[in-house]
């Protein structure tokens, strides 16, 4: 079928899922609807509408426009057979008027209450996938046409684990104060820590993009391109997977393992993803964390074990392939 799939650009997963429908013989077309151009188009973006709401103005329903009217086009202009939508809150009706009648499905990759969806108005919109376990149960009281798809590895990306080891904790991804608090807990306890981020650079083109004059007191690098955290995750002692206020489980959850790395989760309900203790590694306390993270680079032959084993769960049942086969069935019944 021609296929289009209309996505965020965050971190080029709408890469993955079509290579994904690829696989399954589908001609896609690719449609990200917070393209903002190449690097002259971003800082005009940064200008334009994200400092102004920095500074209290609110959200730019100019933006929301011009994106749903380039959504509109791409239909028109792509002529497909089925549409697979990633999060699309802020796409407006004009777009869902123009995918009405088509075999569809939309995967929400945050829980509803972070977006700018209703249920509501998620009522309209035909089929839904959603990694929120909790959503999926609202979803369904409100008969909704939903189901729960956890998110998933690009196993493409990277072709197998590799044999690089350094002693760093790592840790990838933005800065929130309950995530800066676990890496400075680390580090106080001497363990080597290491975050990657422009939220933790201290590179001055870093702290101007994140509007900031200072930057933590923990060693850090740049923003790493998705390939490029796949290795820093594989090569590392082990690495850290950092939830908080989320009852789905992140990308990270299925990368970490899936690239061979040690992952350190901050939860413990992963029964029916990863069997914790010898797929992944959960922890409760900053104790039970500083001993994993001390033991993984001490230990290299358990730490292995962990990586062996993480890494076939996820190559056996949570590869991007696995979670495209759920949204094609999902359309089916649009």
């Amino acid at each position: 079928m021609r296929v289009l799939l209309v996505s965020p650009g965050f971190h080029g997963y709408h890469a993955s899922i079509a290579a994904a429908l690829t696989a399954r013989d589908h001609q896609v077309a690719t449609h990200v609807y917070d393209d903002n151009g190449g690097p002259a188009g971003r800082v005009w973006h940064q200008l334009r509408h994200q400092l102004p709401h920095k500074l209290g103005a609110g959200r730019h329903r100019g933006l929301e426009r011009e994106a749903t009217e380039r959504a509109v086009t791409a239909v028109a202009r792509a002529r497909p057979e089925a549409v697979v939508v990633v999060k699309g809150d802020t796409l407006g009706d004009e777009f869902w008027t123009a995918i009405a009648g088509l075999p569809r499905v939309t995967w929400l990759y945050d829980e509803v209450r972070r977006t700018r969806w209703t249920t509501e108005r998620l009522a309209g919109i035909g089929p839904i996938a959603t990694y929120s376990a909790l959503d999926d149960v609202d979803f369904d009281a409100a008969e909704l046409d939903t189901r729960h798809l956890p998110l998933a590895f690009d196993h493409r990306l990277v072709p197998g684990p590799t044999s690089r080891r350094s002693a760093d904790i790592t840790f990838i991804g933005a800065r929130y104060p309950s995530r800066e608090h676990t890496l400075a807990l680390l580090r106080d306890a001497d363990v080597p820590v290491r975050a990657y981020g422009r939220d933790w650079s201290s590179h001055p083109v870093d702290r101007l993009r994140t509007w900031r004059i200072g930057t933590p007191d923990l060693p850090a690098g740049r923003d790493l391109a998705r390939s490029a955290a796949y290795d820093v995750m594989a090569a590392s002692a082990a690495t850290l997977n950092l939830h908080g206020d989320q009852d789905g489980f992140t990308m990270r959850t299925f990368e970490a393992a899936g690239v061979g790395g040690v992952e350190l989760l901050d939860r413990d309900d992963t029964e029916g993803l990863y069997e914790a203790g010898t797929e992944v590694l959960t922890w409760n306390t900053p104790e039970e964390l500083v001993e994993l993270c001390r033991r993984a680079v001490a230990d290299a032959s358990w730490a292995d074990g962990i990586r062996r084993a993480g890494r076939a769960r996820t190559l056996a049942e949570h590869t991007f392939d696995h979670r495209v086969a759920v949204l094609e069935g999902a359309w089916d019944t649009a």
